[in-house]
C-alpha cells in the first residue's frame, strides 16, 4: 500500500498536458495485432499495469511482443498460430483482459487456466461464459463458471445470434472475438450503444465485420486479419480528472491535448456542457475509425443535472469525477441507471458515496446511481480508495477544492490506468 497526503491547491490549471494513451484501445491494438499476420506497430500505447497483462498473456501465448519507448512491436502469425500455454494466465485486475481473452481462448483448440488478483476473481465471469457456451465453448470453474479462476478446452465453435442482456462493451468485444474463430455468422445485439472500439479496430485489420442500424454486429471467420500500423489517441477516462479539475477550480484555463473523442466515449463532456462548463474541442482528427482532438476547458459556475439512460455507457467510468465535479455545482445532480458500478474494481456507487461524505459532501447513494447536493464545501480528511484507480485519482483531485489536506490510503490502483498521474498533477498545479 502506498498512501499519499494532499495539501490544498492554491494554483489554477493553466497550459497545456498530453494523458496517457487509451485504456481500451491499447488492449484491442495488442490483441489483434498478435492474431494478425506480419508486423504491427502500436504507438502511444498505454505503459500501465493492465495492458502489461494483455501483453504478457500473448507472449504466454507464441507471440513476440517488443518494446522500445512509447511503441510496440508485435509480430503476429495470424490468429491459429496461438500455442497452449505452459502456465496459467494471470490478468492481475485487468478485466478486459480476463473478458476478451475468454472470447478468443474458447476458440482455440487447446486447454488454458487464468485467474486474477482477490478483486477480479470476484468480478462477474458469468455474463461472457454464457454466451461462449452457447458458441461450444467448454468452460468450467468456481461458482458453476461465475467467478475466476477458469479453465478453458477451446474449439469448434459456431456462429450465434445473441441480444445482449446487459450494456457491456466488454460482453460485446468478447463474442464478437469469438466470432472470428466460429463458424458461420456471429450476430450481436445491442439495446443501447457502448463503446465500439472493437469494431473499429476490427475492420482497421480487415476482419469481415458489419455494423448494421438498430445496433445489430455481424462477424465472420472468412478473412485473416492483416497487420496494421495503429497511433493511440489520449484516454478520455484519464483527462477527465484534468477536464474536472480545470471546471471547478477558479481562474483554470487548460488544453489536453490529443484526446480521444469516439462519441461512444464522449458522455463526459455532453454532461459537462449542459451543467454550464466552457468546453472547446479543437483540431479534431480521425484514424482507423477513432477521432482525436485537443479538449481546452475553462473554470465555469455550473449547475446540477440529472444523468440517466443511454448516456450512462458513454461514461460509466467517468461517473466517479462527475460526482465530484457535482458537489461543486449549484443544485441537485442525480445519476440514474448506473448499477453496473456495482461489479466494477469494486462497488463503486458506494465507495464514490463513502469517499465524498467522508470529505463533507451532502450526497446519498441509491440503488442504480446516487443523489449530490451542491454547492458544498469539502473539508479534506482521510480518504479510502478500495484499491480502485478510479476512485483514488478522484480523491487527488478533490485537493483543489478541500479546505484542509486530504490523506489517500492507497495509491498503487493508480499504476493500472495512469502510472504518472500524480507526475502531471504536481507538473500543472504544485500545492503550496
Amino acid at each position: 500500500m502506498e498512501k499519499i497526503h494532499l495539501l490544498p491547491r492554491n494554483t489554477p490549471l493553466v497550459g497545456e498536458i498530453h494523458v496517457p494513451g487509451d485504456k481500451s484501445i491499447t488492449h484491442r491494438a495488442i490483441i489483434l495485432g498478435s492474431l494478425a499476420k506480419g508486423i504491427t506497430k502500436v504507438t502511444n500505447f498505454l505503459n500501465a499495469e493492465d495492458c502489461w497483462r494483455t501483453i504478457q498473456t500473448f507472449q504466454s501465448l507464441g507471440i513476440t511482443i517488443e518494446q522500445q519507448h512509447s511503441t510496440l512491436t508485435i509480430r503476429g502469425k495470424g490468429k491459429c498460430a496461438l500455442k497452449e500455454p505452459s502456465i496459467p494466465l494471470y490478468f492481475g485486475n485487468s478485466g478486459t483482459t480476463a473478458r476478451l481473452l475468454l472470447g478468443i481462448l474458447s476458440g482455440l483448440p487447446f486447454f488454458t487456466t487464468m485467474y486474477g488478483d482477490s478483486s477480479l476473481n470476484n468480478r462477474p465471469m458469468q455474463r461472457i461464459v454464457q454466451p461462449l457456451k452457447q458458441m461450444g465453448a467448454c468452460i468450467d470453474g468456481r461458482s458453476h463458471s461465475q467467478h475466476l479462476p477458469l479453465a478453458v478446452r477451446g474449439g469448434k465453435l459456431r456462429g450465434i445470434h445473441y441480444t445482449l442482456p446487459v450494456n457491456s462493451a466488454q460482453v460485446k468485444s468478447a463474442i464478437l472475438l469469438a466470432g472470428l474463430f466460429a463458424e458461420g455468422t456471429t450476430t450481436v445485439i445491442e439495446k443501447v450503444e457502448t463503446r465500439n472500439h472493437t469494431e473499429n479496430m476490427l475492420r482497421t485489420f480487415g476482419a469481415d465485420i458489419t455494423v448494421e442500424r438498430h445496433g445489430c454486429i455481424k462477424i465472420s471467420n472468412k478473412k485473416d486479419l492483416e497487420a496494421r500500423h495503429i497511433d493511440i489517441p489520449g484516454d478520455i477516462s484519464s483527462a477527465a480528472y484534468f477536464i474536472a479539475a480545470a471546471a471547478i477550480f477558479p481562474g483554470s484555463n487548460l488544453i489536453i491535448k490529443n484526446v480521444g473523442l469516439n462519441e461512444t466515449r464522449t458522455g463526459i463532456l455532453d454532461v459537462l456542457k449542459q451543467m454550464g462548463a466552457s468546453i472547446m474541442i479543437r483540431d479534431k482528427k480521425c484514424m482507423n475509425g477513432e477521432c482525436f482532438g485537443n479538449i481546452n476547458v475553462k473554470y465555469s459556475n455550473l449547475k446540477g443535472t440529472i444523468i440517466e439512460g443511454n448516456i450512462v455507457p458513454r461514461l460509466i467510468d467517468e461517473i466517479p469525477i462527475i460526482a465530484l465535479i457535482a458537489t461543486q455545482a449549484e443544485g441537485s445532480t442525480i445519476i440514474r441507471d448506473a448499477s453496473e458500478l456495482r461489479v466494477k474494481e469494486t462497488d463503486r456507487i458506494k465507495a464514490i458515496v463513502n469517499m465524498l461524505l467522508n470529505l463533507g459532501a451532502n450526497i446519498k447513494e441509491t440503488d442504480d446511481g446516487m443523489i449530490i447536493y451542491g454547492k458544498t464545501s469539502l473539508t479534506g480528511g482521510y480518504v479510502q480508495s478500495y484499491a480502485d484507480h478510479r476512485i483514488a485519482m478522484t480523491a487527488a483531485i478533490a485537493s483543489f477544492v478541500a479546505d484542509e489536506d486530504i490523506v489517500i490510503d492507497d495509491i498503487s490502483a493508480v499504476d493500472v490506468s495512469y502510472p504518472g498521474f500524480f507526475q502531471t498533477l504536481y507538473q500543472i498545479a504544485p500545492t503550496a
